[in-house]
Formats: structure tokens, C-alpha cells, sequence
């Protein structure tokens, strides 16, 4: 078997995920939380808490979503969970949301291509995830989170339109 081109902390992404889902509990869940443990524990201590985030946070989504396929489980619903928790955590310890996220939906399309999944359904569930943590944060990080992935992120602009009429 080759030799897995995922970082540590994306490789404990990876198996966090494939333990998740073989979790008899709401998986959805399970993957929330080990992607925020996860990133907090990259993060601890660390003096450029934003740079580290955004680092971790496309380690970690990258990591998920090969677990994830991997494990024959559902990629998109990983996906969108992962980068909730990744949006949600960036806010904790104190990271630029609106980065955080763009780096998280970037890495989760670009995850989700290489495991052979549907780009656009990607894109979907990837921006669906870090909306939802930022409408949970306040509006301020809503307002933020919109305008950066609507300006960064190719398609965004559609999805967003698309999510807010459902």
C-alpha cells in the first residue's frame, strides 16, 4: 500500500472519522467532535493560533473525507460536519472565521474531487457547513463567512443563494 500523503494531524482526522462511523451513535456528531478535539489539540499553545487553525483545519477536513471514503461511509455528510466543526472550533480558540472557512470548504471540494465524489455536491455540503456553524456563532461571523466564501470561493455566491431559498 502507498504511503499515505496525509499530514499526522490529517491522518488522525482520517481515523477519527473511520471510528465514527463505525460508532452505533449519530455519526454526524461523533465527526463534529473529533474534528473540533482534534483542532484544539493542534492548536494548543501555539502563538499564530489563525495560521495554525487554517493549516489544521484543511489537515483535518482532507483527513476526514478519505476516512470517510475509505470507509464507504457517507462523504458528503463527513464533509459538511467536518467543516462545521472546523468554522465552529476557529471561533474558540480565537481564528479568523471567515479564513478558517475558506481554507476548510477549499480543501473539502478539493478532498472530495480526489476521492472521486461529485465536486458540486461538494461544494453544497462544504459551504452548507461552514454557514451553519457561523449562523451558531452570531451574526456577525454569518455576515463575515458569506462575504469571504462569496468572494473566494468558485460558486459560492450561487450555493449561498441556492441554501438561503431552503
Amino acid at each position: 500500500m502507498a504511503k499515505s500523503s496525509l499530514s499526522i494531524v490529517g491522518r488522525a482526522a482520517k481515523m477519527a472519522t473511520i471510528g465514527a462511523a463505525k460508532c452505533s451513535g449519530d455519526v454526524a456528531e461523533a465527526v463534529l467532535g473529533a474534528a473540533r478535539d482534534i483542532l484544539l489539540t493542534a492548536v494548543d499553545g501555539v502563538a499564530q493560533v489563525a495560521i495554525a487553525t487554517e493549516k489544521s483545519a484543511v489537515q483535518i477536513v482532507t483527513g476526514a473525507v478519505h476516512g470517510a471514503a475509505e470507509q464507504g461511509g457517507d462523504v458528503m455528510l463527513i464533509l459538511e460536519w467536518t467543516i462545521h466543526g472546523m468554522v465552529k472550533s476557529a471561533s474558540e480558540v480565537g481564528a479568523d472565521v471567515g479564513k478558517t472557512a475558506v481554507a476548510a470548504v477549499g480543501a473539502g471540494i478539493m478532498a472530495a474531487e480526489k476521492v472521486g465524489a461529485d465536486a458540486r455536491r461538494a461544494l453544497k455540503h462544504a459551504v452548507a457547513g461552514a454557514l451553519a456553524a457561523a449562523d451558531e456563532i452570531d451574526g456577525n461571523a454569518t455576515k463575515v463567512v458569506r462575504a469571504v466564501l462569496r468572494t473566494s470561493i468558485k460558486g459560492a455566491k450561487g450555493v449561498i443563494k441556492e441554501l438561503s431559498k431552503e
